[in-house]
């Protein structure tokens, strides 16, 4: 069996997340506590007791997403003799990119934390607030929803932010676009467009301020070879040089997230687990659709440590 070790992105956010772990293993408490320590902020309270209004800040989530699928991560590794180096892959949706190089020991922990805090400000900041927008379109395939784009009304920037599975594009762009592409979308075969409860039009140009910031922080930390292979967002192909992870992370703040193309690639190079390490399984779900012949699991509970040990 050949595994992927995949963590997931914003969206998956819930209060309480990693409580559960962190009550129940040493491992996720240091994990929480190191966050914690880094930010100097009791994120670790924060996930366990909300308010979600707070959380789903997204300077609070992108750390506190990472720090649960670490937490996790580590647990695995004490209870379940898991190895990441084994792994055949590590792969990220967006955020959990991050997370992936974090848990291949590529950036430190602490490193970790403070990027993707820098990240979220700089996301929410290079825009401001109801100026932008992101939706789903469902049922559309790649080609449609660059027509559906190229067909709405000119209003500002709209482009493809993540092509996560087959028949799921998400777009994202200036607020009057976005709405324009979702009111016409249907003619190019979408079942579903709607528009998505974020705060930012993640994944477009019009995040290039962001991308600006992110270089100037990455190129202040240390990043190591991962213990093994990442596949990364923007190229959906293997990535371990170092100076090309931190290029590729600057990129990704404003490209899109080539989600379909990233699990096609692993399942056609032989992968055929993945195991999704963090809070909930929308990722799990879109390897489904995406490689069918492959097993998924989820961890990010307690109860979830002895599935992973007898798959």
């Amino acid at each position: 069996m050949a595994r992927a070790f995949i963590f997931p992105g914003q969206g998956s956010q819930a209060v309480g997340m990693g409580a559960a772990l962190g009550d129940a293993f040493p491992a996720a408490r240091e994990v929480f506590e190191e966050v914690d320590e880094a930010l100097g902020q009791n994120l670790s309270k924060l996930m366990r007791e909300g308010p979600i209004e707070e959380l789903t800040l997204t300077a609070n989530t992108q750390p506190a997403l990472m720090a649960h699928s670490i937490a996790a991560m580590r647990v695995l590794e004490t209870e379940a003799g898991a190895d990441v180096a084994g792994a055949m892959f590590v792969a990220g949706h967006s955020l959990g990119e991050y997370s992936a190089l974090c848990a291949a020991g590529a950036i430190s922990l602490s490193d970790t934390a403070k990027l993707l805090r820098i990240r979220g400000e700089a996301m929410q900041q290079a825009v401001p607030v109801g100026k932008g927008a992101m939706a789903a379109l469902i049922g559309v395939d790649l080609e449609s929803a660059q027509k559906a784009i190229d067909a709405a009304p000119e209003g500002g920037v709209c482009e493809i932010a993540n092509d996560n599975a087959p028949g799921q594009v998400v777009i994202s762009g200036a607020r009057e676009r976005v709405e324009a592409v979702c009111a016409g979308a249907k003619e190019f075969g979408a079942k579903i467009a709607k528009l998505l409860p974020v705060s930012a039009p993640f994944h477009s140009s019009l995040m290039q301020p962001a991308a600006d910031r992110m270089a100037e922080a990455l190129g202040n930390v240390s990043i190591k070879a991962p213990a093994t292979t990442l596949v990364a967002n923007m190229t959906a192909g293997e990535c371990l040089r170092p100076d090309e992870i931190r290029e590729l992370l600057v990129k990704q703040v404003t490209g899109r997230v080539r989600w379909t193309e990233s699990v096609s690639f692993m399942a056609a190079q032989g992968c055929d687990q993945f195991v999704e390490v963090g809070a909930g399984k929308v990722l799990c779900g879109l390897v489904r659709r995406i490689a069918k012949g492959a097993t998924t699991l989820n961890v990010g509970e307690p109860g979830d440590i002895d599935a992973f040990v007898k798959a």
